[in-house]
């Protein structure tokens, strides 16, 4: 009888668990980069039923959110802020009495020195095949042309940039990797089925700058899951995310004055 009782409570409690990790999915993914993704896949649609063909239109990712310069940087600044909230929301979810979020996510700082060196590493292996792939995928009008800021020229202009890069970053790999692979790894998924979903969500967001960028960050979520799945530490990818980013966004005025009409807008 008392073992019967035990095993009843143990199924009830399994069950109570997986709902409970299955609403914090919802939740945050629902709050955050879950809603970027059903967005990106309307104006995807969209794109698609207009006349104009994939390669003649343009996604804007930095644009600037006031007229006045003084508030376009409170608006930038509050835009950044508040993106980080589900970020914050994610890590909680994760906290375990006893147990430091961050330290079992790997976003630390033990290990300054390995940390940079993978990202550096992470982010040439994915930066200089990605742009290739955007200049082939732009070429055979399977995507957009992308402009990674449109802001004025400030004197916050390039801070701005680096903390929306650190934005990006932080957002994409805690949410998509650590939350992500925790709450999956918790319902008893395969290393290799949630390695294969972080990267189809990854990419899915991406779907408003064309189909190029899909793939591209898609195969992205599979190298950076993989070295998640093998390090434990999701520093590393933040570092490459980030570096990917500040070149991108700064970078993309520098090539439009050193070498006009080599990249797609400019």
């Amino acid at each position: 009888m008392l073992s019967r009782v035990t095993d009843t409570l143990l199924e009830w409690t399994s069950r109570q668990s997986r709902c409970r990790n299955w609403y914090e999915l919802v939740i945050v993914f629902g709050l955050s980069l879950g809603a970027s993704a059903v967005y990106s896949i309307v104006t995807l649609l969209r794109r698609l039923a207009a006349t104009e063909a994939l390669n003649k239109q343009t996604a804007t990712i930095n644009q600037p959110l006031a007229s006045d310069q003084i508030f376009d940087l409170v608006y930038q600044l509050l835009g950044i802020g508040f993106a980080l909230f589900p970020v914050a929301l994610a890590v909680y979810l994760l906290w375990q009495p006893g147990r430091n979020p961050f330290r079992e996510i790997g976003l630390d700082f033990r290990q300054p020195v390995r940390d940079v060196g993978k990202g550096v590493g992470l982010a040439t292996v994915i930066g200089i095949p990605g742009i290739g792939l955007y200049l082939l995928g732009n070429a055979l009008g399977l995507t957009v042309t992308i402009v990674p800021t449109a802001l004025n020229t400030y004197w916050w202009t390039t801070p701005i940039l680096v903390l929306a890069a650190l934005k990006a970053a932080l957002e994409e790999e805690i949410i998509v990797v650590a939350f992500l692979f925790a709450k999956m790894r918790n319902l008893g998924a395969r290393p290799w089925l949630i390695i294969t979903v972080s990267a189809l969500v990854r990419g899915s967001y991406h779907l408003y700058q064309g189909f190029g960028p899909f793939v591209g960050n898609a195969i992205m979520g599979v190298v950076f899951g993989l070295a998640y799945q093998r390090w434990g530490r999701v520093m590393p990818l933040v570092i490459a995310h980030w570096i990917l980013d500040i070149v991108s966004f700064t970078g993309y005025a520098i090539v439009a004055r050193v070498a006009p009409g080599f990249l797609p807008g400019t």
